[in-house]
């Protein structure tokens, strides 16, 4: 059965394709079934990283479980030369799983929705470019809404 998902992505590092804008257009391309994208942001970065971020979001549609599309998006992550390690730090690319038309998901190592996004005017920006009336579905509220509050 097919799904929608939103991807988030980022990156501040260059990479075997280029600058961080660049690594991002490859990686959408990598993940393949997009269907829409948010227009790319520069951002101030997030902890001990020193560059800006060059981040997006992207509407997708996928085969994939929850589960399946995040081990797709990791091996990505590795294949762009992603090193796992400490958190926040300059990075070729990263990738998350934001929304799923499914609704919520827990297990090991994912939750959907990303706890975190709703704090991340990085991520809610590019989100509610491109889904805006998209409801979360643990606070019912729409992207546009969610971002008007962060604001």
């Amino acid at each position: 059965m097919t799904s929608s998902y939103v991807i988030a992505l980022g990156s501040n590092r260059r990479g075997r394709h280029g600058r961080p804008a660049d690594e991002v257009r490859a990686a959408l391309a990598a993940i393949g079934g997009v269907v829409m994208t948010s227009p790319l942001v520069s951002t101030a970065p997030l902890g001990p990283a020193r560059r800006r971020f060059v981040n997006a979001a992207a509407l997708i549609e996928s085969d994939d479980s929850p589960p399946e599309l995040l081990a797709r998006l990791k091996a990505i992550e590795s294949a762009f030369g992603r090193r796992r390690g400490q958190r926040w730090t300059d990075r070729v690319i990263d990738l998350d799983i934001i929304l799923w038309s499914g609704g919520a998901w827990a297990s090991d190592g994912l939750t959907v929705p990303h706890p975190d996004f709703r704090r991340r005017d990085f991520v809610l920006g590019p989100v509610a470019a491109i889904v805006p009336d998209w409801r979360d579905p643990m606070t019912g509220l729409t992207m546009r809404q969610l971002g008007a509050r962060l604001r």
